[in-house]
């Protein structure tokens, strides 16, 4: 009897699970890891046989119509169906001699209850049966090929899908850092669906896009519209650049010296309040809507956005000798804002090298190029120590300034590259060399100075320098995000991610955490208002006393 009992049990279990009623989330989230999974690893949709977007648009309303588990499986197999028999070849074998990076891969939702395990066997066959390409990513490579999602229709609930699902499975597959994020990529998928399906217009829907961006916490992640928008950057800017500290801006560089006198602005001036808003609350408003490694650079990404505004007139708070005082200001255009970079004379002129003090050697990495290092070794060669000021963008000098350093040719980085026959999975490769056999090598120390506006090849190059050996990082966190860039260009906007991941030799990561400072130092309010560099101060007290 019990058994009876049992059996009648499993076979009620099993009607109420096949006739239970499945969500439009879970239709979609399900469809997507479907539709990216065949996109990649189908051999005639990978190869570009099919136009794989317009069969996901032709099969989004037989998916809506879908009431339960039992007929979204049987959508999915037949649509698989439909492509054709795959040819079963011999197992895939990876060579010894390559290195693989499996951080990032998951095809573990396979078996996730909504798939019929036909459907799954079937997933399965064809990752072991998989497309296979000897493609390697480099400079040129295309991460949109195979699609056409330049002009789509963003108004449209399904081009909305369709780009939704596109982005998300390019993220999941081909971000080096995916395994780096605070949130699941599948938990980020299942937030942002509702914004996507919602969406009354273009604008929801880019709000939607930033949002979506900003959870890959990479500084390399940027947004821009080629149109007019609410979230376009205004054409009226503070004539000042700032840096937000203890929940405060205080002003850092002025940019234009008649405006900034006219407003009675000076370097030091703190700022609390923008349009009686205070900084801490533009930062929580805007947090979501900026990508960013870490916390310094998401900050740095967000003076930018609380220095601009929609109209000409503004209020600002500032705080002097204990006492608040709110000035009407006028804000202008970019040219007016910025006029001291226009105008002959305005500004004094910034050296690419110079001779300090005490001997010692000062470079601005972001302003010499590799035609000025034969002068700048000549005249610094003699020094007890050169500081290399990489608190900026350097102009691709790594290499030129490391044979000059080094003693010897050392690895100072290694990578990850998407693995385009297995997508998910990663491949180590060799490296990069930088220095060369050198007896000749500079003998004194180096000093590489940085912050959160080190960035990218900032940091890969303060990473090259770290292996003359004599090396000493003083600073604060970098931004965070070695590699190249990827770049998304649609006909309305445009954004970007890193697509390679990059590491120390010894497989140290750099992603979110950024060049670690021997020493640490960060600008204080109190120090910007004397006029000092801080860092450059404590760089010159380590050379002095080697403490």
């Amino acid at each position: 009897m019990k058994k009876i009992t049992l059996f009648l049990f499993i076979v009620f279990s099993q009607t109420i699970f096949s006739a239970a009623k499945i969500t439009e989330t879970e239709k979609l989230t399900a469809a997507c890891k479907v539709w990216g999974f065949l996109k990649y690893y189908h051999p005639k949709v990978a190869g570009g046989e099919v136009n794989w977007d317009n069969q996901l648009l032709e099969k989004l309303p037989k998916i809506e119509k879908a009431q339960t588990k039992e007929e979204f499986s049987l959508i999915i197999e037949n649509w698989i169906d439909d492509l054709g028999p795959i040819k079963e070849i011999a197992p895939i074998i990876i060579s010894k001699e390559t290195k693989v990076f499996d951080k990032n891969f998951d095809l573990s939702w396979f078996n996730d209850k909504i798939f019929s395990k036909k459907l799954s066997k079937k997933l399965k066959f064809i990752e072991d049966n998989r497309f296979q390409t000897d493609e390697e990513i480099g400079p040129g490579y295309n991460p949109l090929k195979n699609g056409n999602y330049f002009n789509l229709k963003f108004d449209e609930k399904n081009s909305r899908i369709l780009w939704y699902f596109m982005y998300w499975n390019l993220v999941e597959y081909f971000f080096p850092y995916k395994y780096k994020m605070d949130q699941k990529w599948d938990v980020t998928f299942k937030q942002m669906l509702p914004l996507v399906l919602e969406a009354k217009n273009e604008e929801d829907f880019f709000t939607t896009v930033r949002k979506t961006a900003s959870k890959l916490d990479d500084s390399h992640v940027e947004f821009a519209l080629y149109k007019n928008s609410k979230f376009e950057e205004s054409k009226r800017f503070f004539p000042a650049d700032c840096k937000i500290i203890d929940n405060k801006m205080v002003v850092t560089e002025i940019l234009a010296d008649s405006l900034a006198q006219a407003d009675d602005i000076k370097v030091g001036d703190v700022i609390t309040k923008v349009n009686n808003k205070t900084i801490a609350a533009y930062v929580s408003e805007y947090r979501d809507l900026f990508g960013a490694s870490n916390e310094p650079t998401l900050l740095s990404k967000l003076v930018k956005k609380i220095l601009n505004a929609n109209s000409e007139k503004i209020d600002v708070e500032f705080l002097k000798d204990g006492k608040y005082t709110t000035k009407a200001m006028t804000w202008y255009d970019y040219h007016d804002s910025h006029r001291n970079e226009f105008k002959k004379g305005a500004k004094k002129r910034k050296e690419k090298f110079k001779l300090l003090d005490d001997n010692i050697g000062y470079v601005d990495m972001g302003r010499i190029k590799s035609a000025n290092v034969p002068d700048m070794i000549e005249k610094l060669r003699p020094t007890r120590a050169i500081i290399f000021d990489m608190r900026n963008y350097p102009q691709g000098t790594y290499n030129d300034i490391a044979n000059f350093l080094n003693a010897h040719e050392e690895k100072f980085a290694i990578y990850t590259h998407p693995d385009f026959s297995y997508p998910g999975k990663f491949k180590w490769t060799e490296g990069s060399m930088c220095g060369s056999e050198n007896k000749d090598n500079y003998k004194g120390k180096v000093i590489v100075l940085l912050n959160e506006k080190s960035l990218s090849q900032a940091e890969w190059t303060a990473m090259c320098f770290q292996t003359a050996g004599n090396t000493t990082i003083i600073g604060s966190q970098t931004a965070g995000a070695d590699g190249n860039v990827i770049e998304l260009d649609f006909a309305s906007f445009h954004t970007r991610y890193t697509g390679i991941g990059v590491y120390y030799p010894d497989g140290r990561e750099t992603q979110r955490i950024g060049i670690v400072p021997d020493i640490e130092i960060k600008p204080t309010i109190k120090g910007i208002q004397e006029g000092k560099d801080e860092v450059l101060d404590r760089a010159l007290l380590f050379i002095e006393t080697g403490k």
